[in-house]
């Protein structure tokens, strides 16, 4: 495993609610982090079939074009009763506005007559650097959905996702609860012992 030793990290993400939950994840090794979004980089295209894949892809575009470190972040939400969907495609079933309210309506929908309304988010985490070394972490958190949405403190589907163990959903939980069990603090775990070293 390379260790990450810099002092300034990219977060290849134009997502503002997912830069804030990163940098805060980041905030005990004194890491300056930038976005993607600050530096006018340009989205990949994400054309992988996995959420690895996909954060590859975005992780190793902004490192060689920033010439510094990047972490990507590939997240979604998979529905069993679905067949894993929206998966890799959950930021592309809100469309180019964004609507998650009109994708968790679409998965309400189509959940309407089944009886399993549970699911699971994902993380994939790909630290990459500008000689195209990489390293991959994954991390889950499995829940039911709810219906109607509910809380305001999350973004994407956390208001109708609700974690195992738990009756509120991802949104009207607290942020450092969330935090602590989430897909991406799972992934995070494992992409701080490897790369930054014991906290």
């Amino acid at each position: 495993m390379r260790k990450f030793t810099g002092d300034k990290l990219v977060i290849a993400t134009h997502n503002k609610g997912k830069l804030k939950e990163i940098a805060d994840l980041l905030a005990p090794f004194n890491v300056q982090v930038i976005s993607a979004g600050e530096l006018n980089l340009p989205e990949p295209e994400e054309t992988g079939v996995t959420f690895i894949e996909n954060a590859t892809i975005k992780a190793l575009a902004s490192a060689q074009a920033a010439n510094l470190p990047a972490l990507a972040d590939d997240s979604g939400l998979a529905v069993h009763a679905l067949n894993g969907e929206p998966g890799v495609y959950s930021a592309r079933w809100a469309g180019e506005s964004k609507d998650f309210v009109m994708a968790m309506g679409k998965i309400n929908d189509m959940l309407n007559d089944k009886e399993d309304k549970s699911a699971h988010f994902a993380c994939a985490l790909v630290l990459a650097w500008p000689d195209g070394h990489t390293e991959e972490f994954e991390g889950q958190v499995q829940g039911n959905i709810s219906w109607p949405p509910r809380g305001e403190k999350g973004f994407g589907y956390d208001p109708f996702f609700v974690p195992v163990g738990h009756d509120k959903t991802f949104a009207e939980l607290d942020l450092s609860v969330k935090q602590s069990m989430s897909h991406r603090a799972n992934a995070f775990k494992l992409l701080i012992e490897a790369c930054f070293g014991k906290e």
